[in-house]
């Protein structure tokens, strides 16, 4: 049986605790993770301070923590394979997938490599003559990073990027729900260099750790992703020592489809957007707003689609759906579509587990036409698509905001006027048109509403890990005139 190990201040180290990691494929242990409790997290907090203020990592200049970040995707683009089949067994998630986007993660850390050092601050023309004021950009500080089980090297890149090329260190807690690959990450870390402290991996429970992490005097900022309601717990924690938050969250994400839409194009679309990894992502468009008069039609070929999905095991290339990552996230998507069901929704198809080993749930579609299904409102975070039609581009719009969340949407017309109307009407921070479930290290990511605050990727996500400093340098040899006139 594999053991992991936690990396606190430049070391590998056992966790107060241990736990037994289960294979989603199965139902079987695979492996020992350690557990961190509140003496390793203030262990791996304090080994990030030292780093930040008193080791070589304060001393670097920008553009050599710039190399270091080319270096670090080097080693990911050379281990994406071994890190690709580690996050397939401790999650679930087909190796079709991983392996695509963990060799594409690479490009995040190149992309932040290249914006280290161009960080800059600013000049003000200050209305005083005899002062010269400029801004600096410093790192926010120690940042305690939270990540989840899905997609966990992609969505810890958006955050140890830009937080590496502004010059913080951190604390990362992988999800206890799979944290094989950033447990494995820490290795790469290690060997690009990187000094001891400036990057702690750990991972542990929420109660015991999490928390902990969240609330600990010496963190500046915390970075999530994951759910409204453990979000809020965040929030409160911060309290404790202040520190700002960037929340990515879920959604309910609209996929809009038109009568002059290419159908066979958007039914393909819609299939990633709700299908592929197994629904298990923060951006699945999971509610279908369709045109009415093409509505039948688009959903036949939907059903025939997600009955041809090859379901399997996630290690076989050829498998196109896996297992869903934890045996309570298969018993809750189950009773979310049986209350559905019991509130009106049709079930065009799936709906049900699959039986055997593992924590498999068909490809599931529910025509909620007419019918205030809680499918519509609640995240499955799994394989379900809910399908309602509309009459005009007011009513499409009408039900594309009738959300609370407002992560990411989707369009499909050829009317490219229609297009621009909708992408200024939708209230989401992502608007894909006539494409779906595409990111870039480039564009920025993030909600509105219960979806979250705060952006990953881009410029911004770099300065979002800076706070300003303000320098006044008076220029004049005179001396200071009277000191109770404030200057």
């Amino acid at each position: 049986m594999r053991r992991f190990q936690h990396y606190i201040d430049g070391e590998f180290s056992d966790g107060e605790a241990s736990y037994p990691s289960i294979d989603p494929a199965s139902g079987t242990v695979w492996a020992e993770m350690p557990e961190a409790r509140e003496n390793d997290v203030d262990r791996a907090v304090n080994a990030a301070e030292r780093a930040l203020y008193d080791g070589p990592w304060a001393k670097m200049t920008a553009t050599q923590r710039g190399k270091l970040l080319y270096k670090l995707a080097d080693l990911v683009a050379a281990n994406a394979q071994i890190l690709a089949e580690l996050e397939t067994r401790d999650t679930g998630k087909i190796i079709r997938e991983t392996s695509a986007q963990i060799a594409y993660v690479a490009e995040y850390y190149r992309y932040y490599a290249g914006i280290a050092d161009k960080i800059e601050g600013s000049y003000l023309p200050i209305d005083k003559p005899d002062m010269d004021v400029w801004l600096r950009r410093e790192p926010i500080g120690v940042v305690a990073m939270v990540v989840p089980w899905n997609s966990q090297l992609f969505l810890s890149a958006v955050k140890i990027g830009p937080a590496l090329a502004a010059g913080c260190t951190m604390v990362v807690k992988a999800s206890e729900d799979g944290p094989a690959p950033l447990l494995e990450f820490a290795r790469l870390v290690h060997e690009a260099g990187f000094p001891a402290g400036v990057v702690n991996i750990i991972t542990g429970f929420g109660a015991s750790c999490g928390a902990a992490l969240g609330r600990h005097p010496k963190v500046a900022h915390v970075a999530f992703t994951g759910g409204p309601e453990t979000a809020r717990h965040v929030v409160r924690n911060s309290a404790e020592n202040l520190a700002s938050t960037s929340l990515e969250l879920g959604g309910k994400s609209p996929f809009i489809v038109f009568a002059d839409a290419d159908l066979e194009s958007a039914a393909n679309a819609q299939v990633a957007g709700i299908f592929a990894a197994t629904g298990q992502s923060c951006v699945a468009g999971s509610r279908l707003i369709v045109e009415r008069s093409v509505k039948d039609r688009f959903v036949a070929l939907l059903r025939e689609k997600a009955q041809a999905i090859r379901i399997g095991a996630p290690l076989d290339m050829a498998t196109e759906v896996g297992p869903l990552a934890t045996k309570r996230q298969q018993d809750n998507i189950g009773a979310l579509v049986e209350r559905s069901i019991e509130s009106g929704a049709r079930l065009v198809t799936g709906g049900r587990k699959i039986d055997g080993d593992g924590y498999y749930f068909s490809p599931t579609i529910l025509d909620c036409d007419d019918v205030a299904s809680p499918s519509l409102i609640e995240e499955f975070f799994g394989p379900v698509l809910s399908v309602v039609s509309f009459e005009t581009e007011a009513e499409a719009l009408r039900l594309a905001n009738d959300t609370r969340y407002g992560l990411a949407s989707g369009i499909f017309t050829q009317n490219l006027t229609r297009a621009h109307r909708l992408m200024k009407g939708i209230r989401a921070g992502i608007v894909w048109v006539n494409t779906y479930r595409a990111v870039s290290p480039i564009a920025p990511f993030g909600g509105f509403g219960l979806s979250g605050h705060g952006r990953e990727g881009g410029m911004a996500a770099a300065l979002d890990y800076t706070r300003t400093k303000t320098i006044w340098l008076r220029t004049s040899d005179d001396p200071i005139p009277d000191p109770f006139v404030m200057r």
